[in-house]
């Protein structure tokens, strides 16, 4: 099933602010969209509908350089509590909502669930039906949001971002046949570990995320993966190659498009969360790139 569809059956399942006349009346509950495209259960709780988000061969020296990044790390919509109240009053006996019962078996209910909006000039919270009113013999316990939804808002607020290149540089020319030095600038949202929280209906998640892995698209058709962030070169290493993360070009860049190759580094973030008596691993991607230009005869910029 597609995002597409998903929203689509969200939007169905969701009910507007419940009248107390039409409840009365016997009337059917419209349908409509929760704020955010959320599927819900009368049961239980909302879900968000659309979802967000991924040592080598030896290769050398010549100028280092940095990259654009990219991923999906901006704040989403997310579930905060949801609480379960009495109609008041109760819907006439003659109501279908009954479903053939009598009220002196149980009462009416009706759920409602917080979404919290995330992102710039975005944020708040807004409250909304999650499904329409069900029987109950008994009053039902208030539940709070699923520990794996609390998850994923701690892991958007990390705000992960893809690997901050230190080499290749874009600046300068690399010569073919001589060993290339990758590595990057590790840091919290670009590397890890990165450590966030979220917390509601008095459930708390702690999530922990890392890169476990680079993958280098070198631009020549090979790919060089790193399971650290590399050694940064140094001029007395002379023309080793490196000994964690590297490659060497074999052709000149002159015939790639703009006369360079397009190196993209994408970074496989673990991310393991606990709480609410749960825990989880959640798997992404981010990626940043970088134009390399290659050529014969002396490399400069070092």
């Amino acid at each position: 099933m597609d995002g597409r569809e998903v929203h689509r059956r969200g939007q169905a399942l969701l009910t507007t602010a419940l009248a107390t006349t039409a409840l009365t009346a016997g009337m059917a509950v419209p349908a409509a969209a929760a704020p955010g495209g959320y599927e819900c259960s009368s049961q239980r709780f909302c879900v968000e509908a659309e979802s967000p988000g991924s040592a080598g061969d030896a290769g050398g020296p010549a100028p280092a350089g940095g990259g654009a990044g990219s991923g999906s790390g901006k704040p989403q919509n997310t579930l905060g509590e949801c609480t379960t109240r009495k109609l008041d009053p109760q819907p006439p006996a003659s109501s279908p909502v009954w479903g053939g019962r009598s009220p002196s078996e149980g009462a009416i209910y009706i759920r409602t669930c917080e979404m919290v909006r995330g992102g710039p000039g975005a944020a708040g919270r807004v409250a909304f039906p999650a499904g329409g009113p069900f029987f109950a013999g008994e009053a039902p316990d208030d539940e709070g949001p699923d520990p794996a939804v609390l998850a994923q808002r701690a892991i958007d607020s990390m705000l992960l971002a893809g690997p901050a290149i230190a080499s290749p540089k874009t600046e300068g020319t690399y010569t073919v046949g001589m060993p290339m030095w990758m590595w990057v600038t590790p840091s919290a949202t670009t590397y890890g570990p990165n450590t966030a929280t979220a917390s509601a209906g008095g459930v708390t998640v702690t999530a922990t995320a890392r890169v476990s892995r680079i993958v280098w698209d070198m631009g020549d058709g090979r790919r060089v993966t790193c399971t650290g962030p590399g050694t940064p070169y140094r001029a007395s290493y002379g023309k080793q190659p490196s000994p964690t993360c590297g490659h060497t070009y074999r052709a000149s860049s002159a015939s790639q498009a703009g006369g360079t190759y397009p190196v993209t580094a994408t970074a496989t973030w673990e991310i393991e969360w606990s709480g609410g008596d749960q825990a989880g691993e959640v798997t992404t991607t981010r990626t940043s790139e970088a134009a390399v230009s290659v050529g014969e005869g002396q490399a400069v910029g070092r």
